[in-house]
């Protein structure tokens, strides 16, 4: 007799409960439904995160586009393109009379008006014999050089300019112009256009003492 009911216990105790196996059932479809939902999550949040990136590489490919602009349009990379190259120099002439007059100086008076024309006439990049023209370039007399950017320059002064390569000679070219001025003056320009030209990045230092930016609203 107590055997059969030590049996009979033992054996109760490794049967589980009808409803015990419908809780459990219950509990499993729960936790696979969870599981599922968090692995929709875990997808949906990785989508997010790659989206994310490409996002981010997006904005900074076109940040480092505007940065390149930025450098090209203030004279801070080299650039090349169509244009013409110019020699400027003093040779010996003769006045309306006919008589010959010795060749003049070149000032920086004469390589500033070469520079506003070939700028008025589209040219997009400058230089003088090496020296790219920007916002903040000087061109002055000193002595007996020409100072461009600090740099002291001599003659012949061979000016490369980027643009539309016949419109800029024909600008410098016209009866009355700027190299027939320069010409009857004792000084000859000669111009070539070029299918490429090669005009270097400024050099300098760019420093700002008193300007600072302004906030947008």
């Amino acid at each position: 007799m107590l055997g059969f009911q030590f049996r009979t216990t033992s054996a109760g105790n490794n049967v589980v409960p009808r409803d015990r196996e419908q809780e459990l059932a219950l509990e499993k479809k729960s936790l696979v439904e969870d599981l599922y939902e968090l692995q929709k999550e875990i997808s949906d949040l990785s989508a997010k995160l790659d989206q994310a990136g490409v996002g981010q590489r997006e904005a900074n490919e076109a940040l480092e586009r505007e940065l390149v602009k930025i450098r090209r349009f203030a004279g801070l990379s080299p650039v090349s393109g169509p244009g013409v190259e110019l020699v400027v120099q003093s040779h010996p002439g003769q006045a309306g009379s006919g008589t010959v007059h010795a060749p003049k100086d070149i000032t920086d008076e004469h390589l500033l008006k070469m520079v506003n024309e070939l700028y008025n006439a589209g040219s997009e990049a400058i230089a003088i014999n090496g020296q790219r023209i920007t916002a903040v370039s000087e061109i002055r007399l000193a002595g007996n050089h020409i100072n461009i950017n600090g740099t002291p320059l001599s003659p012949p002064y061979r000016i490369i300019a980027i643009g539309n390569a016949s419109a800029l000679k024909s600008r410098l070219e016209l009866k009355g112009g700027l190299a027939e001025y320069l010409s009857d003056s004792g000084i000859s320009v000669e111009t070539q256009e070029k299918n490429k030209v090669m005009v270097p990045a400024f050099t300098g230092e760019l420093y700002f003492e008193y300007t600072k930016p302004v906030k947008e609203n």
